[in-house]
């Protein structure tokens, strides 16, 4: 049986949805009376892309405790913003998400527009989470396709196209699905679906609630759907960082508000560049970005002068700077070695 003749797929998804749904600190269960805050559901969007529910969960209660409201976040200082991300990757997705909040409280009234298209002219809102804010929030029958449900639907229909030219007819499959009732429901069930049955690695077939439909079930390559494109080798860059430190406090420095690890505090230090430093340094680390990989090198440094403006920061107080991951592995690992 086809997908598209099973006219209970939703009914089958959602009441396994209503046994089974996750319990996320940005959803209500089940079944609850309360209405979902569009703040907090396009907070935890934002956060969500590219990152995974484990690592977002603390940073996700955190930032709704100090900006409860979109007026809170809209009035927020950018560098408390940026500190309390960090470590969460990605920082564009953080000064998407100040300009967002000040569109909002700018242009609407501190109100999130509640169609898809009015949250697609929001800055730093994509066709997901459009989709993924006006169903779950205002109930809009929307076709959300994160990558949980990429696989769901692929492995359902049977659909071998690689991503991402596989994208526009996941989604064509998926549309005739999303009930007109509960349709934030129904999203989040198939994301549900995705992360603990539908999984990348060792589905569990058997207890899926619309394994009936589904075209791949019993293949021995099912793993293998959505069929992704051959990975491509990232580059290496190089660079430099210096530690400055004086009196117990180290130097620090906020990197260009665009770029990587824009608007960052950050140690000094020299452009990132394909060719390594002719210095050995002190300790160096190994960094993952999206389109390149870093190694960054340390080295000593005993003035501040040609470091450029910034600011003296305790040793004591480092947690409190909001460093990103990558100089935060730097600065754990020259702490460690001085001990």
């Amino acid at each position: 049986m086809s997908v598209q003749s099973s006219p209970n797929f939703a009914a089958r998804l959602l009441g396994w949805y209503d046994r089974s749904a996750r319990d996320l600190p940005w959803r209500y269960p089940p079944g609850s009376d309360a209405v979902p805050d569009p703040f907090r559901v396009w907070m935890a969007e934002i956060m969500l892309q590219q990152t995974t529910v484990a690592a977002v969960a603390g940073y996700f209660t955190r930032f709704v405790e100090r900006w409860p409201t979109v007026a809170d976040l809209a009035a927020a200082d950018d560098a408390d913003v940026m500190a309390a991300w960090a470590g969460l990757g990605y920082y564009a997705r953080a000064r998407n998400l100040l300009a967002c909040a000040r569109a909002v409280v700018r242009d609407h009234g501190g109100v999130f527009p509640g169609t898809e298209e009015g949250l697609r002219a929001l800055p730093g809102v994509g066709d997901y989470t459009a989709a993924a804010v006006a169903a779950l929030a205002f109930g809009e029958p929307a076709v959300v396709v994160d990558a949980n449900i990429e696989r769901v639907i692929a492995r359902q229909r049977l659909i071998e196209t690689p991503l991402p030219a596989a994208k526009r007819e996941i989604k064509a499959a998926l549309a005739p699905l999303v009930p007109a009732e509960r349709p934030g429901d129904f999203a989040q069930a198939l994301m549900d679906l995705g992360a603990t049955i539908c999984t990348p690695r060792g589905p569990a077939c058997a207890i899926c609630p619309v394994m009936a439909d589904c075209r791949a079930r019993g293949r021995p390559d099912i793993e293998r759907l959505p069929v992704k494109p051959p990975k491509k080798a990232k580059p290496q860059r190089y660079g430099l960082a210096w530690w400055i430190e004086e009196g117990g406090a180290i130097w620090l420095v906020r990197r260009p508000g665009k770029g990587m690890l824009g608007g960052m505090r950050a140690l000094p230090g020299g452009e990132w560049t394909d060719a390594p430093p002719p210095e050995s340094g002190i300790v160096r680390v190994d960094h993952g970005f999206t389109h390149f990989d870093l190694r960054l090198t340390l080295v000593a440094r005993e003035s501040a002068h040609a470091a450029g403006e910034g600011e003296w920061w305790p040793l004591s107080a480092l947690d409190a700077a909001g460093l990103p991951t990558l100089y935060r592995k730097l600065t754990d690992k020259m702490l460690e070695r001085a001990l």
